[in-house]
């Protein structure tokens, strides 16, 4: 069994979510996880480098790897309490992290030559946040840009993101990366007090290269390059819920590239479909090849009218 092309790093959680007072509800998630399930499920061979524990927790998150098709040699199992997010309110959103098994990731158990097979190493969420683990992966990142590996990243704001990420991770990774993904309540949080374009500026000092996505909900997207600026608008569907359409966005972009989707504007279809599918389901949805050429090819049907 040969080694994937993209290895996503950081964490996969289960998220306690109380919907009636009292009635609770787990469902596995965390946002890198939740990447690496949908590139899997767009054809892409993909691993979700992270720690899990070793109770029924980390087993559901081990099974639904092995559903997606992940490479479970980079899945490690830890005798750790399990991370959950407890969300005692999505509307407004109240949330907090309990649980350590995820900072015990060991980049020296990753199977050998890895990183000669990787063509893309994709980074996010609180992962970057929690030492000691952030500190491994941020000198991973390193490793994998010296080795001349795409990096993606994509800050996927949370409220434990204190003065350290601010300073001194957000704008590592942020040079490191050739694509970055944020949403505008990411660059609300990272940037408190400017405008949407002062912010910009100020990410695109720290990387005049990369590809930059900035996400606006319904409101579609903006790819910003170097030298120009393409907006996708959002595809209307019937919402279930929005949890994890950034994750899915997020792959959709990064599959449509590995695909060999060369066409800006058809990444961008291609990534706003993915979005847009994993909206007609509750939780995290995990986009099918299938499903996302199904709705293109209606779109196109549609406006050939």
């Amino acid at each position: 069994m040969g080694l994937p092309r993209a290895v996503v790093f950081g964490e996969a959680l289960t998220d306690l979510v109380q919907g009636t007072p009292g009635q609770w509800q787990g469902y596995p998630g965390g946002a890198p996880w939740n990447v690496a399930r949908a590139l899997s499920r767009l054809g892409v061979s993909c691993a979700f480098a992270g720690s899990v524990s070793m109770d029924s927790l980390g087993d559901e998150i081990v099974a639904q790897s092995q559903a997606a098709g992940l490479d479970r040699r980079f899945i490690q199992r830890v005798d750790r309490t399990p991370l959950v997010a407890i969300v005692p309110s999505s509307r407004p959103p109240q949330y907090f992290f309990a649980g350590e098994a995820d900072l015990f990731f060991d980049p020296q158990l990753m199977p050998e030559g890895w990183i000669d097979q990787a063509q893309l190493c994709h980074f996010s969420c609180i992962s970057l946040a929690r030492q000691p683990l952030a500190g491994r992966l941020v000198n991973i990142a390193q490793q994998a840009k010296a080795a001349g590996k795409r990096i993606s990243f994509d800050p996927n704001w949370r409220n434990l993101m204190d003065s350290h990420y601010r300073e001194q991770t957000f704008p590592t990774m942020t040079a490191l990366a050739d694509m970055i993904k944020l949403s505008d309540e990411d660059l609300r949080h990272i940037y408190p007090g400017l405008s949407e374009q002062q912010a910009m500026d100020e990410l695109r000092a720290l990387n005049p290269h990369a590809q930059i996505l900035f996400t606006r909900g319904e409101h579609g997207m903006i790819l910003h390059t170097p030298d120009s600026q393409l907006e996708q608008p959002a595809i209307a569907v019937n919402v279930a819920d929005t949890v994890g359409a950034g994750d899915a966005c997020m792959a959709g972009w990064l599959a449509a590239q590995l695909l060999g989707i060369s066409d800006l504007r058809a990444r961008l279809r291609f990534s706003a479909a993915c979005a847009s599918i994993s909206c007609r389901h509750a939780g995290a949805h995990a986009p099918a090849l299938t499903d996302v050429h199904s709705l293109l090819q209606l779109l196109d049907r549609n406006d050939s009218r």
